[in-house]
């Protein structure tokens, strides 16, 4: 089991949980919170709409987690009110990915969260047919995830310097598996990815620095999983740990650049151009908080091998939406 460092990219500040800090040490609140009140004419009690969405459900940037948690109740609540978030990524090649992302707050310490993934395979089926003879009617594949994640420590509880620490555990669900291997004379199974189900495990550390210019938020994690392609190509036998990290720096109030890592492995075995080496993925993204309810986002990324696509110049958008 290897686990590779990270440490590239992005993580959104959630200002919420930025702004219950900086309440509890001082009368003022936070800048950046403060600057998108008055800009956007929205109300005080509400902080800035972030951390934003991943795309596996949980609160993150793009393609990865932060410890903080989306949208949680006041102090006389047990329950936040709902965050939702529209994704699309183009990986060239006919393929590009979209997703629809729920979250809950409870207690502010509780997240439960769910995605629906749509992954277009481009023009995959085809050349599979042209290859094998065999004919492969699915041309796309979805799937499921449920998220339940819980801090175990809160940023500051203890010390200081003490981050935010979550921890979560994932059940996946490929809805597409079963044909495509079907389709493909069980050769799926034979590559090594035997499974269309399974849970994985993460664990996410995330520290706000207050003391530069700007307010700049790091996260760093690690992930035990068995997935091949983040579950949408299926599940492998063997777990394997794989960290991924991002920031997050408020160029201005309301603008954040923000960048991620994530590591990946190959546990299934390759055929050809056909379904290639998986690569460490990377994203930048730069997030609008339209006002204390929505943010608009716009990214750029590298996936490397994704199957039989070179993704070098992936491009996505998402809009999130606290209510």
């Amino acid at each position: 089991m290897k686990i590779g460092l990270a440490a590239v990219v992005l993580c959104v500040l959630s200002i919420s949980a930025f702004a219950a800090e900086n309440a509890a040490e001082k009368p003022q609140p936070a800048p950046a919170t403060e600057a998108a009140k008055e800009a956007c004419d929205c109300k005080p009690e509400k902080g800035a709409p972030l951390p934003l969405h991943n795309v596996e459900g949980c609160s993150g940037i793009f393609i990865t987690s932060t410890a903080y948690m989306c949208n949680p109740p006041s102090k006389d609540k047990w329950f936040g009110l709902p965050t939702v978030e529209g994704h699309y990524a183009n990986l060239s090649d006919g393929k590009f990915l979209t997703s629809t992302t729920l979250t809950e707050n409870i207690l502010g310490r509780i997240e439960t969260g769910f995605a629906w993934e749509h992954f277009d395979l481009g023009h995959l089926p085809r050349k599979l047919t042209a290859a094998t003879g065999l004919k492969v009617d699915r041309d796309a594949v979805d799937m499921l995830n449920a998220n339940l994640r819980g801090m175990l420590v809160k940023e500051g509880e203890y010390a200081s310097w003490v981050p935010a620490v979550t921890a979560g555990v994932h059940f996946k669900y490929n809805l597409g598996y079963n044909e495509l291997n079907n389709d493909l004379g069980h050769t799926l199974s034979a590559l090594g990815v035997t499974r269309k189900d399974d849970l994985e495990y993460t664990l996410v550390t995330t520290k706000l620095f207050k003391q530069l210019p700007r307010p700049f938020l790091v996260s760093a994690g690690v992930r035990a999983s068995r997935d091949a392609q983040t579950g949408l190509l299926g599940f492998t036998r063997d777990y394997h740990a794989t960290a991924e990290a991002n920031f997050g720096l408020f160029i201005r109030d309301n603008l954040l650049l923000a960048g991620e890592y994530r590591q990946k492995l190959c546990n299934y075995k390759t055929v050809g151009a056909l379904v290639g080496h998986e690569h460490d993925w990377f994203t930048v993204d730069v997030a609008y908080l339209i006002n204390t309810r929505g943010v608009f986002t716009v990214g750029y990324g590298y996936f490397g091998q994704v199957l039989d696509t070179n993704a070098k110049a992936v491009w996505g958008a998402k809009f999130k939406w606290e209510f």
